[in-house]
């Protein structure tokens, strides 16, 4: 069903439906040698590839992984001087590409030929778009309004930053459905514990009075609702946070919490992983119409709550998809209570391999084509949240309700 285009230094992808296309892009420089050359080179890559496939619409999303801390402030001001009025929500991650690169792009774009899609941009960071009976804000590199204090403090404060950003648009926190936590030296130790152990802390004093998906999640479910989340590592000391809100314009939209059979849920983790557990869902599937869109968390190499194959990247890689694909299958949708939806490893759009040591890249990478087929795929590294896991894995999975006749309605196709 999904047909893939790869180039030497980019790939992309297209889910269309009802008249609007969703964009995935993954590009890598492919001349320059300085950062100003290497960043506009893979600009204008993505620019070529979204106008190539046609239709009015932008760039709504970019995530820019850098080589180096330092070069985020001069990245940004490229990136900002490049698209002009029409900035999409961007983060610039220190995470080094692993083929060695200055940096690495992540790209998300909206067109359509059709009324249905509205794009709006407010200020710095902050994408809304509308489509399709559900408004989307994008959100991207917020960070700590304090300069000081402990990672717990600073989490918060970066945390209450993002809620503020919403806030200004008239959005709330608890729309959220999917967040990123880049949090630097995440394994470190900090007093009698270590640095992961703090982000989880201030983001459960955040969420514990906020109410995820009112209204959107089926009545029948009796758990939890947390957003999709992925917390890696960084270059530096920061914390920095991204984020996806929605809302439903009318009937149609619904979110569906998802939590892995292989895996007790993150929430529920015992009290030797931390004295606050880690607040995230393991994917978030979201139902606009016939199409059905599943935010993957971060995965990595855990069965119930324990670390699997310490020793070994190549089996911790194989774990963390096969996590995954029990995660995306009908059986794990039915679990839920939603028969007839699911997934195949085939109906990824996107995907992000995080590599703790730079040496994995070829293993990594040669076991994640041969499982995951070519589609477009970033790999950086990046320290994971225990310090025995050395890979971990996320992405976005499309696949379709089964309409009243049976049949599903619209089209998903890549190239």
């Amino acid at each position: 069903m999904i047909r893939k285009e790869i180039h030497a230094e980019a790939a992309y992808s297209v889910v269309e439906f009802n008249g609007v296309r969703r964009f995935f892009a993954t590009v890598a420089p492919c001349r320059g040698v300085t950062l100003l050359e290497q960043t506009e080179s893979a600009l204008q890559t993505i620019e070529m590839l979204f106008r190539e496939d046609g239709g009015s619409g932008s760039i709504v999303m970019l995530s820019v992984f850098l080589k180096n801390v330092e070069d985020q402030a001069a990245c940004r001001q490229i990136v900002e001087e490049f698209y002009g009025q029409e900035l999409p929500a961007t983060s610039y991650i220190p995470q080094p590409p692993c083929d060695g690169k200055l940096l690495s792009i992540e790209a998300w774009g909206l067109a359509g030929g059709c009324n249905d899609l509205q794009i709006k941009r407010r200020g710095r960071g902050m994408v809304i778009a509308r489509h399709h009976g559900a408004t989307w804000v994008y959100l991207a590199d917020v960070h700590p309004m304090t300069a000081a204090g402990s990672t717990c403090d600073r989490s918060l404060s970066a945390f209450r930053a993002a809620g503020k950003r919403l806030n200004s648009a008239g959005w709330q926190f608890d729309e959220v459905i999917r967040t990123w936590l880049y949090l630097g030296n995440i394994t470190g130790a900090e007093g009698q514990t270590y640095r992961y152990l703090g982000l989880n802390r201030a983001r459960a004093d955040f969420y514990r009075n906020l109410k995820f998906g009112a209204g959107l999640v089926p009545r029948a479910w009796s758990g939890p609702v947390f957003p999709a989340s992925t917390g890696i590592g960084a270059s530096g000391n920061d914390v920095a946070i991204g984020c996806i809100a929605l809302r439903a314009n009318g009937p149609g939209v619904a979110l569906f919490p998802l939590e892995n059979p292989l895996q007790t849920s993150a929430y529920d983790y015992a009290h030797q992983y931390g004295t606050e557990t880690p607040k995230f869902a393991r994917a978030m599937a979201i139902a606009t119409g016939q199409l059905v869109t599943t935010f993957i968390s971060g995965t990595a190499s855990i069965t119930a709550s324990e670390s699997r194959h310490h020793d070994s990247v190549e089996q911790q890689t194989h774990q963390s998809i096969e996590n995954i694909e029990a995660l995306i299958a009908s059986d794990s949708f039915g679990r839920h209570g939603l028969g007839g939806l699911g997934a195949t490893l085939d109906d990824l759009a996107v995907a992000r391999v995080y590599v703790k040591r730079q040496e994995d890249y070829d293993a990594v990478r040669a076991i994640c084509r041969a499982r995951l087929g070519e589609l477009p795929t970033i790999y950086v590294v990046a320290d994971i949240c225990r310090p025995e896991l050395l890979v971990e894995i996320e992405g976005i999975v499309f696949s379709h309700r089964p309409s009243v006749t049976g049949k599903p309605e619209g089209q998903c196709v890549n190239g």
